[in-house]
């Protein structure tokens, strides 16, 4: 993978964030969704649709200052999701689990053992449905629209809901153009 000899250079060359605000912030942006949404499944697709927003914007910057000019195949991309976009814009990295590809469905989870959005925050018990860090998923989607990748994501664990991890499952196929057979 092209990150791996870069990623330490890259992360170096970004302007960090400080941890605290970045969860504060972002605990704020959930609490004022989760008032304007009638329903946790309504909060889901906002928290959803704006990482898909901020995702089909940051894959310019991460693609540019890790100096990738193209993923050699889907394990790549998958690897440069799980270990250096995740690096250089959260500070953490994700265990990268290959499954088997089905109907040109390329499947992969995200093994997270921390999520820096997850700081301070309990879940109530009425809020058990929202899927608190539905952003990630989001900007990963987003992203992968704009190198032409439809992809679905989802949580199949999640650390805020008593899970031992957060477990991300990505799921993508190629777009089809016109003029492909």
């Amino acid at each position: 993978m092209q990150i791996r000899k870069s990623n330490k250079v890259v992360v170096n060359r970004i302007e960090k964030v400080n941890s605290e605000l970045l969860t504060l912030t972002y605990g704020a942006i959930v609490s004022q969704i989760i008032k304007d949404s009638d329903t946790v499944i309504e909060a889901n697709e906002q928290l959803e649709k704006m990482g898909f927003n901020i995702g089909q914007r940051i894959i310019d910057e991460y693609l540019s200052k890790a100096e990738i000019k193209q993923c050699r195949d889907k394990i790549d991309v998958a690897e440069n999701i799980g270990k250096g976009a995740m690096q250089m814009f959260l500070g953490v990295t994700a265990e990268v689990e290959v499954l088997p590809e089905t109907d040109k469905i390329f499947t992969f989870n995200l093994h997270f053992t921390e999520n820096p959005l997850n700081d301070f925050v309990e879940l109530p018990e009425h809020l058990q449905g929202l899927n608190y860090s539905n952003m990630i998923a989001g900007a990963i989607r987003g992203a992968l629209s704009t190198i032409h990748w439809i992809a679905t994501c989802r949580f199949l664990k999640d650390q805020l809901k008593n899970d031992d991890k957060t477990i991300l499952q990505v799921e993508m196929i190629r777009e089809k153009f016109k003029d492909d057979e």
